[in-house]
C-alpha cells in the first residue's frame, strides 16, 4: 500500500489488519504518537488524517491509502511552543495526540462544526470559551491533569 506520511509517500507491504497506529510506530518507527489504552477511550494515539484528527489505534492502516496522515511528527505549527509556555504537559505521554486533536478541534470549529456546548448553532465562528475547548477535546485524556495548561495553550494560538 501507499501512504503519504508528513508528506512523504511510504510504501508499505502490511496485513489488512494492521493499525494505522501500529503500521506508524512499528513499521515506519514514527513513535511519536503513542499507544495509550488501545481501544480508542484515551486519545493519545490521534493523528490527523487530511486535516481530520482520528484515533489511530481504531482504524486499519489499509483504509488510509492514498490520504494524507500528519503524526506529531510532521506538525510545525506555533501551538507546540504553546503547550510549553502554557504548561500544557507534564510527563509528555499525551501531548503528541493532545496537539493533533487540538489543531483538528480548531480546524473543526473554524468550519463551524458544532460542539455538544455550543450555545447557537446559526451563529457564525466566534471565539472558543473554556467549557467550549474543553467539549471539543474531551476525548483526549491526560492522566497528569494538566487540562488548565492545554485550555490556555490552545486559546493562545487560536
Amino acid at each position: 500500500m501507499r501512504i503519504r506520511v508528513n508528506g512523504t509517500v511510504e510504501e508499505l507491504d502490511l496485513e489488512p489488519r494492521v493499525s494505522l497506529l501500529d503500521a506508524l510506530r512499528e513499521h515506519l518507527g514514527l513513535t511519536g504518537t503513542k499507544k495509550g489504552c488501545d481501544q480508542g477511550a484515551c486519545g493519545a494515539c490521534t493523528v490527523l488524517v487530511d486535516g481530520e484528527r482520528i484515533l489511530s489505534c481504531l482504524t486499519l492502516a489499509v483504509q488510509y491509502e492514498g490520504r494524507e496522515v500528519t503524526t506529531i511528527e510532521g506538525v510545525a505549527d506555533p501551538i507546540q511552543e504553546a503547550f510549553v509556555r502554557n504548561d500544557g504537559f507534564q510527563c509528555g505521554y499525551c501531548t503528541s495526540g493532545q496537539i493533533c486533536s487540538a489543531l483538528g478541534m480548531l480546524a473543526e470549529h473554524k468550519s463551524g462544526m458544532p460542539s455538544a456546548v455550543t450555545e447557537d448553532l446559526a451563529a457564525p465562528y466566534g471565539e472558543l470559551s473554556d467549557e467550549e475547548i474543553r467539549e471539543r477535546m474531551s476525548g483526549n485524556l491526560c492522566r497528569c491533569g494538566a487540562y488548565n495548561g492545554i485550555v490556555e495553550a490552545i486559546k493562545e494560538v487560536r
